[in-house]
């Protein structure tokens, strides 16, 4: 896969403004890479979505991420610090919510809270105080003396990530959080994601729900067989696919037959008197095809255009459909 050129030479810092910048990271099981050899870079105060099907690698970049696990090699630095050299403060600056809840069913809501701020060192009162301050900034005061086994899904979840933020940490790594939840669970954790970034916190995402990630990331990267084949903002992967056009709907045929002789490469519907034809949606394309339009004193009743969603990207990148040369480089 051709690379673009972003992997520093030399083992320096990230950038004040990089939450996460992480070059060359590989890690293998046996003979079997999981990664090989990525590159991450996400600033601050932003969303950063990890796309991939099951076994491509997202859970195990996540956990080098969080110094959970070690890298075989490569280098990465969070909230400025290096995850070899100095674990203890990253896991100072960060918070983890994984695939599965770490509520302990066992206690109430708020005896789970007053817990991690036990284990984050925070006094008595302290404790109380952000444990107070979270649950009712999550809806979950109503619930807090009772024990949480008889929680919703989406109650779990809310209280999962209200206790990652007992620290107040400034970068949050979720990895697949709404995974089993209800749409109406979903979209209510989509509110808590967009909070906490409008609060200044970045947060790494994993997800398989690509409306997710179009809904909340600012970047997405799609990893495959252990490397990434395509990063860029939602926009910018649908391009990507081949797939997208324009249509133009006539009400007049004298409009509709000159607008078919003065465009190129178009599908004719006469019956509906509509032209269709290749177009990525870029602003370049559709000033291209509106000046063509001009030129030939044509002015179209209907101008729609389709691009291709998300899903089409995951398939295209991930299922062996076909896709231009090197969409990593193209999107960069």
């Amino acid at each position: 896969m051709t690379r673009t050129a972003t992997t520093p030479t030399t083992a320096s810092a990230a950038p004040h403004s990089l939450a996460i910048a992480a070059y060359g990271l590989r890690k293998s099981y046996g003979d079997k890479s999981v990664l090989d050899g990525i590159d991450l870079t996400v600033p601050a105060g932003t969303v950063f979505s990890l796309l991939g099907p099951n076994g491509a690698g997202k859970t195990t970049a996540v956990k080098i991420l969080s110094t959970l696990i070690s890298a075989d090699a490569g280098q990465a630095h969070i909230a400025g610090h290096d995850i070899a050299t100095d674990p203890q403060a990253v896991r100072a600056a960060i918070g983890v919510t994984g695939q599965f809840s770490a509520v302990d069913g066992l206690i109430t809501g708020e005896e789970n809270m007053l817990l991690m701020a036990d284990l984050h060192h925070l006094g008595k009162r302290e404790g109380r105080r952000v444990a107070a301050e979270l649950l009712e900034r999550f809806d979950l005061v109503e619930a807090a003396k009772k024990p949480a086994a008889g929680y919703s899904g989406g109650m779990k979840r809310r209280l999962d990530i209200a206790m990652t933020l007992v620290g107040a940490p400034r970068i949050i790594f979720l990895d697949e959080p709404t995974t089993g939840l209800d749409p109406r669970s979903r979209h209510t954790m989509w509110g808590v994601v967009r909070e906490l970034v409008s609060g200044g916190v970045t947060v790494f995402l994993t997800t398989q729900y690509l409306e997710e990630a179009d809904q909340l990331a600012d970047r997405i990267a799609v990893l495959h067989g252990g490397e990434l084949v395509a990063e860029g903002t939602a926009d910018e992967l649908k391009r990507i696919v081949r797939g997208g056009h324009v249509r133009l709907r006539f009400t007049d045929p004298a409009a509709y037959r000159s607008a078919t002789a003065a465009l190129r490469e178009v599908t004719a519907d006469d019956e509906a008197l509509a032209l269709q034809l290749p177009c990525d949606g870029s602003q370049r394309e559709l000033r291209s095809l509106l000046d063509r339009l001009d030129s030939a004193g044509v002015e179209a009743d209907q101008l729609t255009v389709h691009t291709p969603d998300l899903d089409d990207v995951f398939f295209a990148l991930t299922g062996g459909t076909d896709v231009p040369p090197s969409p990593r480089k193209a999107v960069r």
